[in-house]
């Protein structure tokens, strides 16, 4: 039998165990999930603008949304009305998409010009090209976003997770932007390196791997992606489970469990694998004193499991004035768990951001 064959027939088994051995267990625990009620009444995924494409710089096509700031005269109910002529760009995690964004889209929606766009090989935007599913491409991904739909005009960057990654990347490539056009940024439940990348992989597929042992196992895993996904689909009982434990630090509602879960399957493993090296070899804390320049707003859940406070305390320590939110007792989607603290964060940052500069 080859390697190949047996490291994917561990895998499988592995699925099996966890599947079978806590049958009972996993069972009982989306019950209890169930049973926590449908939360807020919105349709997650219902938000939708015109959709545009850019083209990155390689060729792959950038799907991408913008709501516009309704000028009709109406009072904003965030903020000073000066805020509406920012643009404030926002960049999803991994194995998400835009969508994630659900209730910062719906705050901002008609007072603020928002932009959100599906990451390369995410969502709705194309397959990256070989050798491109790295954080520095995904910098410059977000680069041609701005030239294209943002070509002027204040900005603010909000990222989550690998987007705050990106938005670190993009200050490491662009430095000359920040107090220019970039005139403020957020940064939720990310790093800038000296991650624990089994930790972040554990999420999509629910089997106790560590340390290089999960490097070897995902190249090979990655070979045979097809069947990787087949097991994600049978093992779904346990992944939701898992993306509860593993996404959120509190009992949130079991809409949001499977809002999230549902983005976590729909990514291929193929562009799981891709994206997966880069978070083993991501060390930028070298770019970040750049963002010391602007306001800046650092927010992590305290029981995030996959990008851990400690991570943002370091990002604070490093980025001169910059303030963190500490979100007790929310896990790695704080955008959601916590929205209402997140969105209040936001709000103090875009007024201070607009209060830095000019506008008309």
């Amino acid at each position: 039998m080859s390697v190949r064959r047996r490291i994917l027939g561990v895998a499988a088994g592995a699925f099996g165990v966890a599947a079978a051995g806590t049958a009972v267990g996993v069972a009982r625990q989306r019950r209890v999930i169930a049973r926590r009620g449908a939360g807020e009444t919105f349709e997650f995924g219902s938000l939708r603008s015109k959709p545009r494409t850019v083209v990155a710089d390689d060729g792959v096509p950038l799907h991408v949304e913008v709501d516009e700031c309704d000028d009709s005269g109406a009072t904003p109910r965030r903020g000073e009305p000066a805020q509406a002529r920012l643009t404030v760009v926002f960049c999803h995690g991994y194995a998400l998409n835009l969508d994630c964004w659900h209730f910062q889209r719906a705050a901002y929606r008609g007072l603020v010009r928002t932009v959100f766009y599906d990451q390369r090989s995410h969502g709705r935007s194309g397959r990256s090209t070989l050798g491109h599913a790295t954080i520095d491409q995904l910098a410059h991904d977000l680069k041609r976003v701005i030239d294209e739909v943002v070509p002027e005009g204040p900005i603010v960057l909000v990222g989550h997770s690998m987007g705050g990654m990106t938005i670190i990347a993009f200050a490491e490539h662009y430095p000359e932007l920040f107090g220019d056009r970039i005139v403020g940024a957020g940064l939720i439940s990310t790093t800038a390196g000296g991650l624990d990348p089994h930790r972040i992989l554990f999420p999509m597929i629910p089997v106790p791997l560590g340390g290089e042992l999960t490097h070897r196992v995902v190249a090979t895993l990655a070979r045979g992606h097809r069947a990787v996904d087949g097991l994600r689909r049978i093992g779904k009982a346990v992944a939701t489970v898992v993306t509860d434990g593993f996404a959120f630090g509190d009992d949130v509602p079991a809409s949001y469990v499977e809002f999230v879960d549902g983005m976590l399957s729909a990514t291929p493993f193929e562009v799981v694998a891709e994206f997966f090296p880069s978070f083993r070899t991501l060390d930028k804390f070298h770019a970040v004193d750049v963002l010391g320049e602007i306001p800046t707003t650092i927010i992590c859940g305290t029981a995030d499991r996959l990008t851990s406070v400690g991570h943002s305390r370091k990002l604070q320590s490093m980025i001169d004035g910059a303030n963190l939110l500490e979100c007790e007792g929310a896990g790695h989607m704080v955008i959601l768990e916590r929205h209402d603290q997140v969105d209040a964060a936001l709000d103090q940052l875009i007024a201070a951001a607009a209060a830095t500069v000019e506008l008309p």
